[in-house]
């Protein structure tokens, strides 16, 4: 018969517990490891990606700045340059003559209500749009406010400034105020 005897001044140990522990935070750090290098790879790839395409703009964005640095270089030669003037030019008279202005008065003596008469009107061409510059005159305060309200919810006339509320020069008009104001003209 054999007996086991135990002829160490200390007990035998067990490192089982470390072990297991060990082994399994090992695990766990291997699990991590792998997928921080699974996303910085594809990281990497991303950024490869992104290069080649900021590169790829770059290189055409250059290719485009020489081409308009042709272009500007060929539009500032004298001829074309006065060629340039003129277009601009003709532009702005064909644009001047093809505004409706009779529409525009049109849509004004629509909103005209009764005791308000226009006593002058100055439109001027802006950048395809009428700045009208209105002087009215109101035989009431209550025809004053219809008007003005008449013109704010127009659809066609707006930015509307008040200049001026004065009293009228005249007294043969039957006026009570006189209005200036300017109005933008813009219908679609």
């Amino acid at each position: 018969m054999i007996l086991s005897v135990n002829l160490a001044t200390t007990p035998l140990e067990t490192h089982r517990r470390f072990r297991v522990f060990s082994a399994a935070t090992g695990a766990v750090a291997g699990v991590v490891f792998a997928v921080l290098a699974w996303r910085v790879y594809f990281l990497r790839e991303a950024e490869t990606a992104l290069r080649l395409e900021s590169a790829s703009i770059s290189r055409e964005l250059d290719v485009l700045s020489g081409q308009r640095e042709e272009l500007d270089h060929f539009f500032f030669e004298p001829e074309n340059a006065k060629l340039h003037d003129r277009a601009s030019f003709i532009n702005t008279i064909i644009d001047a003559r093809s505004f409706n202005w009779t529409n525009m008065f049109m849509d004004l003596e629509k909103i005209l209500p009764l005791g308000v008469h226009v006593i002058s009107i100055e439109p001027k061409q802006e950048n395809g749009q009428a700045s009208v510059k209105l002087t009215i005159g109101a035989a009431s305060d209550e025809a004053k406010s219809r008007f003005l309200q008449a013109l704010e919810q127009s659809g066609v006339f707006s930015r509307l400034q008040l200049v001026s509320v004065r009293a009228p020069t005249q007294q043969s008009s039957g006026d009570q105020v006189v209005l200036e104001l300017t109005v933008i003209y813009s219908r679609a």
